[in-house]
């Protein structure tokens, strides 16, 4: 096969994407704007550390790498919850055995890209794009010394994230429908180094800070170190705007996150350091024009709440390649194909994971949640998956993020008619009936 494909972007979609179509007999070339990521010339407070569930470990498995990258990972059986006071309740994610896996971006990275070189992929770093001609089928890059090249290949397709280069380009056609929606929340990262050569945490859980209107999180590393961080409003009270000085960060922890801060030594240190960054949501459609295409968080950013951005990008891949080895690799229809498919599993996934800040940040305290869990625990003990709660379809299952969330707004009416209902009282029946008629 002599068709050349083009990446633009090589992080994480767009290396794992290199190795699906490698794998198939395409020749592949990469540009990536930053430098080699293995050179350890890498800025941090910047990554908010990476939960890898099924999805993703399905387009791992698929190109031989899935027991590579579970050597990498920390399982996560289920939600810490740390209150006020210090307490900690463990809230399991789905059946015994489940797991979420945290997991280094840049380790993963590095395994992806020295995967993809392995099987012929070739990759241009400090190579920015700087504009396509869509009917000529030319990208149009420049070196760091601002050398400017014209790229041609049969396929091009942008990996390159949320602010994406190539889809800025499709921007300027006609008829190309974008939009961003920030939150009014950003982010900044801090660190909880071992106790004694050990994890000063459970490292088998996601440790939540929940405080309503803000929360913090700590995802394990293999290290033994935890990757905090914490989601914040910009403006108001509390907010990052309050934060200037060393007495008001300590203040804050102590009176908020009492627990948390006798963990973090360097505090006020990090907290000044390291950069405070949005968290913004982007809609875009068409995602293809001509032989152009985009992919992962260049078509569909999401904020990470769900933590389904990687998860999803690498599902990209999988069902790209399913409908291009459908097609007989067909591009045409392939890319047509795939854009009309995953749109609405896009936006799917995107109002999830809007949806789930609150439920971290505020409902995982909440009385009426913990009873809904344990209703929907009940249901799913005795109707296995007939009734499958919404976080194990989206994170232990392959189904359509689209059916997902249509079978989970179908759950939250039922559970809003069970409100304050003890679980002795409920006929299971009668809900798993009323259920099935409504996502049938």
């Amino acid at each position: 096969m002599n068709e050349k494909i083009v990446i633009t972007g090589a992080g994480l979609v767009g290396s794992l994407l290199s190795i699906f179509l490698a794998k198939r007999g395409f020749k592949v070339s990469v540009y990536e704007k930053r430098g080699d990521l293995r050179s350890g010339n890498i800025g941090g407070g910047r990554s908010i550390n990476l939960a890898l569930s099924d999805r993703g470990l399905n387009a791992l498995e698929k190109v031989g790498l899935k027991s590579k990258v579970l050597e990498q990972v920390i399982p996560m059986h289920g939600r810490m919850i740390h209150d006020l006071k210090g307490n900690q309740q463990l809230q399991p994610y789905g059946n015994e055995g489940q797991s979420i896996n945290s997991i280094s971006r840049e380790n993963l990275n590095i395994l992806l890209l020295d995967e993809a070189e392995k099987i012929g992929v070739e990759f241009k770093f400090n190579y920015r794009c700087d504009g396509a001609d869509f009917v000529r089928q030319i990208l149009f890059v420049s070196d760091s010394d601002g050398n400017e090249e014209k790229v041609e290949a049969d396929v091009i397709i942008g990996a390159d994230g949320a602010f994406s280069a190539l889809r800025s380009a499709m921007q300027k056609g006609d008829r190309f429908d974008y939009a961003q929606q920030y939150l009014a929340h950003g982010y900044k990262e801090l660190t909880i180094p071992p106790i004694d050569n050990d994890f000063a945490l459970d490292p088998n859980a996601l440790h939540i800070w929940p405080r309503k209107s803000y929360m913090l999180i700590a995802l394990p590393n293999l290290d033994k170190t935890f990757t905090c961080t914490l989601f914040f409003p910009f403006e108001g009270s509390p907010s990052f705007s309050e934060l200037n000085t060393a007495n008001d960060i300590e203040k804050f922890f102590e009176d908020s996150l009492a627990d948390a801060k006798k963990l973090i030594p360097d505090l006020i240190d990090e907290f000044s350091t390291n950069p405070t960054s949005s968290l913004v949501t982007i809609r875009c459609y068409p995602w293809s024009k001509g032989r152009f295409l985009l992919m992962g968080d260049a078509a569909h950013a999401i904020v990470p709440f769900y933590g389904q951005g990687m998860n999803a990008g690498f599902e990209d891949c999988t069902v790209l390649t399913n409908i291009l080895d459908r097609n007989k690799s067909d591009w045409e229809k392939t890319l047509s194909e795939f854009e009309v498919e995953r749109k609405k599993d896009a936006d799917a996934i995107a109002d999830l994971a809007l949806r789930n800040f609150v439920e971290m940040r505020d409902s995982v305290v909440d009385n009426q949640f913990i009873n809904r869990k344990e209703i929907e625990k009940e249901l799913h003990q005795r109707f296995g998956s007939d009734w499958l709660p919404l976080y194990s379809m989206v994170t232990f299952d392959d189904m359509p993020y689209s059916e997902a969330l249509k079978r989970g707004e179908a759950q939250d009416k039922i559970m809003a008619e069970q409100a304050g209902i003890d679980c002795k009282n409920i006929d299971f029946d009668l809900v798993l009936a009323q259920y099935r008629q409504m996502v049938s």
